[in-house]
């Protein structure tokens, strides 16, 4: 055939439509089962009678299976069958000659020795059998299983010493664990205990894992003696040494000791590993030492095991997280409070200081700075160390990006921290050097405080006037500043202070400054002054508060013309607020005019303000939502006035209707007086 492929060509289906009559799935299987399809009749039966026809059966089978062997020599399977019917023909020999054959083919395939093997030993051929399993070992010396069958061979003979010759040629290849203990096995059947300790030596050193160990020592206390257990758990410790330390070995080593009723050396033993094995890789360390405390040990080794198993969550959770500031606080909170060392402390509180936000804004930092606050009051409360306390606050205000935020605080703090070391030149520079930096109403709240306590007046004037020219808007600062020279008894120049205060463009609480400036002059027992200021005060604004106060001025000022004024106030109130929309305040001055003349006015004043008083009437108006939709309806109080009736036509004409309406109703209950009744 040339070298072109024949490619099969693809026959296309003509007629896709699928047919009339479908047959399913369970129509084919139970047409299956009715017909016996898969059941095939068996075949005839062979029945030998004489010599002749057995020797012609064997010439025939050998004949088959000598053909299946000559079209595929390299299965297996069927020189196994071969030699196994030549076994059960009796035919040794020839099944012996079979297997030979196969190794021939395939020396390296496990199960042909087996076979072969496991067929000698049936017929009790055990030399052969033993020459075998000899040949199988040599040949494949790193197949435990032949090594396996061949001592359980020996050891079932009862040949004891061909079982140990044959283990120890196997334990030169150095096998797995398994064979080891299987030897140590044997050996301790035959109570050669010694002979086990030899080969548990032996094995640690081939196979040195931390359970191979634990075997041997188990075995040793069992077997041995409990010195010659503690020995090998401490040879197994210097072994291992502090770089490859494992868990296992130390909660072994321990138990071991707690067994033994030595508490003392197994606390040892739990410290010992504790301090060296990373906490991550010891978790059944420390839920056993924790166990062994509670049994045994007093109440502070318990606390001591709770704080070392939350210092191992507390650092688990800021490597994951270092930026977790409540962690870290977490975990310093608890050292603090267990009495840790205070370089340990202080290791743990720079660790947690070199977690910097990796943002400027100042939302990122308030958490942070008090991590600062709390390690500087650690070094000056606890530590007693003022130098390294300077040192943290000064690097916490380096640190800290004032050009963007700044923390008041930290500023203050410092300064209080240098004045209780007696040091007031510092703690002025620290002040002076933030309102320079970064000027704030705290700061400078702080500072004039600090000199209010030393009683440097001049310099709280100074600070004043910088703070009013920071934020010239603040009416506290005005007031205190304005109360500071009151106290020093300096009054024009408080007037002064107050004068400039209420020149200002912008204030952020008017009514504040000007009630204390009212009340300043009250109290210097200016009385036409402060008439002045509520004249000025009601130049700008018309609020019903301003009213009341100056008419309760008025009306506390004692004297004779007192009520007079008082009432001039309030009837010129009354006509500056007819035009105003603000109902509700005109109706609280006409309330609290009312009450005014019922306390101190004649009745004809009573009844004029009486006849002023407006009718309340309760309406309903529409409730618009955020988004301009309708929200329903709500109730609300309207106001008619006397007065403003009078002035606006339709009023009376309302008021008219009303008239005639109870008219109405009067005559026709007049005239039929049980309806009205009814």
């Amino acid at each position: 055939m040339s070298g072109k492929q024949c490619i099969p060509r693809v026959v296309k289906v003509k007629n896709k439509a699928p047919a009339e009559v479908q047959i399913t799935a369970e129509q084919l299987l139970r047409e299956a089962k009715e017909r016996e399809l898969e059941l095939l009749p068996p075949g005839p039966r062979e029945k030998i009678t004489s010599e002749e026809e057995f020797s012609d059966y064997k010439l025939r089978r050998r004949q088959t299976f000598e053909d299946n062997l000559r079209r595929n020599r390299t299965t297996i399977s069927n020189w196994i069958k071969y030699a196994q019917w030549e076994e059960r023909l009796k035919e040794i020999q020839r099944a012996r000659s079979i297997y030979e054959r196969a190794l021939d083919v395939d020396y390296r395939n496990i199960t042909l020795w087996l076979r072969y093997a496991e067929m000698e030993m049936r017929n009790r051929q055990v030399n052969h059998a033993r020459n075998i399993w000899d040949r199988a070992v040599q040949i494949l010396p790193r197949v435990n299983v032949l090594w396996r069958k061949y001592t359980y061979m020996e050891e079932r003979l009862g040949n004891v010493v061909g079982a140990r010759q044959v283990f120890e040629r196997w334990m030169q290849w150095q096998p797995d664990e398994q064979a080891w203990h299987s030897y140590i096995s044997f050996e301790l059947r035959y109570r050669e205990v010694d002979r086990a300790e030899g080969l548990y030596q032996r094995l640690v050193l081939v196979h040195p894992e931390v359970k191979n160990w634990l075997k041997y020592a188990r075995y040793q206390e069992k077997w041995g003696s409990v010195a010659h257990a503690r020995k090998v758990y401490e040879r197994a410790v210097d072994y291992f040494g502090e770089e490859h330390m494992d868990e296992r070995l130390y909660v072994a080593f321990a138990k071991f000791e707690e067994n033994q009723k030595e508490l003392e050396r197994a606390r040892v033993i739990y410290r010992y590993a504790l301090h060296r094995i990373p906490k991550q890789a010891a978790p059944e360390l420390l839920r056993n030492y924790t166990i062994f405390e509670k049994k045994f040990g007093t109440r502070r080794g318990i606390e001591d095991v709770i704080v070392s198993r939350r210092r191992f969550q507390y650092e688990e959770e800021v490597k994951t997280n270092p930026h977790n500031y409540d962690a870290w606080f977490d975990y310093l909170r608890l050292l603090e409070s267990h009495g840790e060392e205070p370089d340990d402390l202080r290791d743990v509180y720079e660790r947690a200081i070199a977690n910097v936000p990796p943002s400027q804004e100042k939302r990122h930092w308030r958490r942070y700075i008090y991590l600062w606050i709390h390690y500087a009051l650690h070094e000056e409360l606890q530590a007693k160390d003022p130098d390294r306390t300077r040192q943290v606050y000064q690097a916490c205000l380096k640190l800290i990006p004032h050009q963007k935020f700044t923390f008041g605080k930290m500023w203050l703090l410092y300064a209080q921290f240098e004045i209780r070391q007696k040091n007031l030149p510092l703690a002025r520079r620290a002040l002076g050097t933030s309102i320079g930096k970064c000027p704030k109403s705290k700061l400078f709240r702080g500072y004039i405080e600090l000199e209010l306590q030393l009683r440097e007046f001049q310099r709280c004037r100074k600070l004043y006037e910088k703070f009013l020219e920071f934020a010239p808007e603040s009416c506290p600062t005005w007031i205190q500043f304005a109360e500071l020279e009151t106290i020093l008894g300096d009054v024009d120049r408080a007037r002064a202070i107050y004068e400039l205060a209420v020149a200002q463009p912008c204030l952020d609480m008017p009514e504040v400054l000007w009630k204390s400036y009212i009340d300043f002059e009250i109290e210097q027992e200016e009385s036409e002054k402060a008439r002045n200021l509520y004249r000025r005060l009601l130049q700008r604004t018309q609020h019903v508060k301003v009213w009341l106060s100056f008419a309760q001025f008025e009306l506390s000022a004692g004297k004779e013309e007192s009520l007079t004024r008082c009432r001039q106030i309030y009837e010129e109130a009354n006509e500056r607020m007819k035009n105003s929309k603000e109902q509700e305040q005109r109706f609280l001055l006409l309330e609290s005019w009312k009450n005014f003349e019922h306390e101190f006015g004649t009745e004809s004043q009573k009844a004029r303000v009486d006849k002023i008083l407006p009718q309340r009437v309760r309406k309903r108006r529409k409730v618009q939502a955020e988004d301009g939709s309708d929200a329903g309806w709500e109730e609300c109080y309207h106001y008619i006035f006397p007065e403003d009736e009078e002035n606006q036509p339709y009023l009376k004409l309302l008021a008219e209707a009303k008239l005639w309406k109870k008219r109405q109703r009067e005559e026709a209950a007049e005239q039929d007086p049980e309806k009205d009744t009814h």
